[in-house]
């Protein structure tokens, strides 16, 4: 006999039968059931009578459901499309493994015939109910959907629209001149941004492509698919993601940038979005800011204690230039207002000059960049100089003119913080001289360079111990670390629902500290090479590559060496 067909006998049956509840229990229990239309199970527990692992027992002794932890299952995706998400989450199930002519579920309450039998007529299969926590399947839920549903419901209600007329499908007003928040477009924009915050993404990327619109997520720096749209959307949704960030609706011919901010699960988040004309229309990328993300110590990015207290003793100097180098979207500019949080003080004048400012930071003079009105990093600057600054933050330094005043800055007695974009700290110094600065100026100007990238971290949910081969062990020269560390557990993601099977979930920091010696200055004085003075800085004994402090984190259990090899720029042979 079928399994579901034996569910005539009722939980609260069983649970007296065990012993757990009362009939009195019981009695209240349903009337409570009956006021509020809820499970009986979620009453009882609302009640303090039972407990969610009670109930998995008794299910598991009485009727033979046995109870499955999706934190440590990896769920066949493939399936999970079988059940809508809207079926999904009103019947508070998961779709697991389908195998021949059955289909297995995670249930929390498997003695529910009726959401049984819905999801047999939708599928057209047998189903195999198991047992699972409310909370692991509704977080299971959000991983493996990842929003679809509701992304799908906006797109459908989007498409029943005509796109005629773009203005009436953009701007739809009431009666009093407000804005109609139920408007296709305006609902397509808001669960689009919704759900890319909700799942932790960085940019969204909306990309028309010949006959759909292809929309992707960056979540701890890798782009994944989300979902489609019908081309038709194009035209409305550009349109009313270019009215909230004030560009002209009826330039396409040339990229446009602009920003606006929307508050999301009461988080304040700065949206900054750039247009290309692309062959096939205009695509949309947008950077999503956390505002309240930025207010993080130096000890929550990833620093080391040792390089902290190292770098900590250069940017509470008086004067000097300190360069952060790294590439697009390595968090140089999250260091930067960290560090700027830290020696904050109202005895300090705080100024910086940036494009964009991306947070805006109390007790902080912050000045935006505008090249058309000839507001730049160096006429900025220029102007900054005469404001009585004892700090200055430039936000990149991109020229020679910038790279100038910088210095001169940093010799008369102020402290400068800026970014550069290169791969490592020795390859800053490069930079900097390249740029037409004098060698000796540099020289004398410059104190540190902390050079850095993102890294994701292993998901806590999944990992499991890994050996890595012999040959890479040699390779990378990692025998004596693993000596030094014999204790350390090299750990590896299987993929769960934690982290939709990749094994990941967030990023650190990894951070390479170069102070400048006098040994190094002569080097630069000398216009000597990148690796010359690496190999000077990795005999003083001051500085680590990134390399080796990856290995470093992936040995105390928090990243995997698949995933320092990929930061690493190493190729796993």
């Amino acid at each position: 006999m079928p399994l579901f067909e034996q569910k005539k006998k009722r939980l609260g049956e069983m649970l007296i039968a065990e012993g757990i509840i009362t009939e009195l229990q019981l009695e209240r229990a349903l009337r409570e059931q009956k006021d509020s239309g809820s499970r009986l199970g979620k009453v009882l527990r609302d009640l303090e009578y039972v407990t969610e692992d009670e109930i998995i027992k008794v299910l598991g002794k009485q009727m033979g459901i046995p109870h499955i932890e999706l934190s440590t299952t990896v769920v066949d995706t493939d399936v999970i499309c079988l059940v809508p998400e809207l079926v999904a989450r009103r019947y508070q199930i998961l779709p697991l493994f389908k195998k021949d002519k059955t289909l297995t579920l995670s249930m929390v309450d498997p003695l529910n015939v009726f959401a049984i039998d819905e999801i047999q007529h939708l599928t057209g299969l047998e189903i195999i109910p198991m047992v699972g926590t409310e909370r692991e399947i509704l977080k299971a839920i959000e991983r493996y959907y990842s929003g679809s549903g509701a992304m799908e419901e906006a797109i459908r209600d989007a498409s029943l629209k005509s796109v005629g007329d773009v203005g009436d499908f953009i701007e739809e007003q009431d009666e009093e001149g407000e804005e109609d928040k139920d408007s296709p477009a305006i609902k397509f924009v808001n669960t689009m941004i919704g759900q890319a915050i909700k799942e932790g993404a960085s940019d969204i990327h909306f990309e028309p492509d010949g006959e759909i619109i292809q929309i992707r997520y960056r979540v701890d720096g890798l782009l994944r698919d989300v979902t489609t749209a019908p081309i038709a959307m194009q035209a409305p949704v550009v349109s009313r993601l270019k009215i909230l960030a004030s560009l002209d609706i009826s330039e396409k011919r040339i990229p446009q940038d602009g920003r606006f901010e929307m508050k999301v699960s009461a988080k304040d988040i700065d949206i900054r979005l750039s247009t290309l004309p692309t062959m096939f229309g205009e695509k949309i990328v947008m950077r999503l800011l956390d505002k309240m993300s930025i207010l993080v110590g130096l000890e929550e990015l990833g620093f080391k204690t040792e390089t902290l207290q190292d770098f900590g003793k250069y940017f509470r100097r008086p004067h000097g230039l300190i360069l952060v180098t790294g590439a697009t979207g390595s968090g140089k500019t999250t260091t930067l207002y960290s560090v700027l949080q830290t020696i904050n003080t109202q005895e300090k004048n705080i100024v910086t000059v940036e494009d964009p400012v991306e947070y805006q930071l109390k007790r902080i003079t912050q000045v935006q960049v505008n090249e058309r009105v000839g507001v730049t990093f160096s006429s900025g600057l220029r102007s900054i100089l005469r404001q009585d600054p004892d700090v200055v933050m430039i936000g990149e330094i991109r020229d020679r003119d910038t790279a100038a005043l910088a210095i001169q800055a940093a010799l008369t007695g102020h402290l400068v913080l800026s970014t550069l974009h290169t791969n490592d700290a020795p390859g800053a110094i490069a930079r900097i001289v390249d740029m037409g600065a004098e060698p000796f100026l540099v020289a004398s100007s410059l104190s540190a360079v902390v050079a850095q990238k993102l890294i994701r971290k292993v998901c806590k949910g999944c990992a499991a111990p890994y050996t890595p081969p012999e040959d890479l062990i040699e390779r990378l020269g990692m025998r004596e670390q693993l000596v030094n560390h014999a204790s350390a557990m090299i750990l590896k993601g299987t993929g769960c629902a934690e982290c939709r099977g990749t094994g990941y979930v967030g990023r650190l920091g990894l951070y390479e500290f170069l102070p400048v010696s006098n040994a190094i200055r002569n080097l630069i004085v000398s216009r000597a090479s990148s690796a010359e003075i690496q190999k000077i800085a990795l005999e003083e004994g001051a500085y680590k590559p990134l390399r080796e402090e990856g290995i470093l984190k992936m040995l105390q259990g928090l990243t995997t060496l698949d995933e320092v090899l990929r930061v690493t720029q190493e190729i796993n042979t």
